[in-house]
């Protein structure tokens, strides 16, 4: 249940940060309202929330492998709301970093 919850909050945190991201950029760049901006960043903040809900208690190895999610999910939204469309080194490097994801939060560790 761990690993499950763990994944469900990267991905609700990825959905948080790369869209209130998103927001600003089509504020800023695409003139869009200002509004559009302070929902991002309402959205930013919300994701500095969810982080904090992950049950490993250290910060730099959520932030970490949250990175790797990042990467991945940014792609994907990229793909789902922009029409980008990755190339190989694109989906490549996106495996690459869910790899290092994997690594970073599921490896057994000792207790000590």
């Amino acid at each position: 249940m761990t690993t499950v919850k763990t994944i469900l909050l990267f991905i609700l945190a990825a959905a948080a940060e790369i869209g209130g991201a998103w927001l600003v950029w089509q504020a800023v760049r695409e003139g869009k309202d200002w509004w559009w901006a302070g929902l991002g960043v309402l959205s930013l903040g919300i994701y500095g929330f969810v982080a904090t809900l992950q049950p490993d208690a250290h910060f730099g190895r959520i932030l970490a492998a949250y990175g790797g999610v990042f990467v991945a999910g940014s792609l994907a939204w990229g793909m789902i709301l922009d029409g980008f469309r990755p190339d190989r080194w694109d989906v490549a490097g996106s495996l690459i970093c869910l790899l290092g994801v994997a690594v970073i939060m599921f490896a057994p560790r000792s207790a000590g």
